[in-house]
């Protein structure tokens, strides 16, 4: 599987430990930024949702202070569905309910250990389907009609 991961200027230490602890199980492809000059967060979020619309990755893994700033600027591109992670239960049901293809976290919430298990978890988690399908599509439809 290849992941596109990014993060704003103050998420870049999370984003190095993320990438080392995924390589070698995953392509991962490193969206930026690696300054520690500020940075806004939704060009750092649209550049993976970018690369996950083209097909160039199947996921994306975006970090900032709390995950909701690049959770809302994911979630405005066509076919996101991004959520916000601070535990693995949470990862989990996004994934087999939800079948959520952007993981966002804080790195002012949860610390480099946990960050690495709520990533797992929810890469390893499939789509579950059936009945959380039809939600789904539901849900991606009424996004096209505004």
């Amino acid at each position: 599987m290849r992941i596109a991961i990014g993060s704003d200027h103050i998420a870049v230490e999370l984003k190095a430990s993320l990438i080392e602890h995924l390589k070698g199980r995953y392509d991962v492809v490193d969206a930026g930024t690696d300054i520690g000059q500020r940075v806004d967060y939704q060009s750092v979020a649209w550049r993976v949702t970018q690369l996950h619309a083209s097909g160039q990755c199947e996921r994306g893994i975006l970090l900032c202070g709390t995950g909701v700033g690049m959770s809302l600027a994911a979630n405005a591109v066509q076919g996101i569905r991004a959520v916000v992670c601070s535990e693995p239960y949470t990862a989990r049901m996004s994934r087999l309910h939800n079948d959520t293809n952007v993981l966002c976290m804080g790195a002012r919430v949860i610390g480099h250990e946990l960050a690495k298990m709520i990533a797992d978890v929810w890469l390893e988690t499939p789509f579950e389907g059936g009945r959380h399908k039809v939600r789904i599509d539901e849900i991606m439809e009424r996004r096209k009609k505004g």
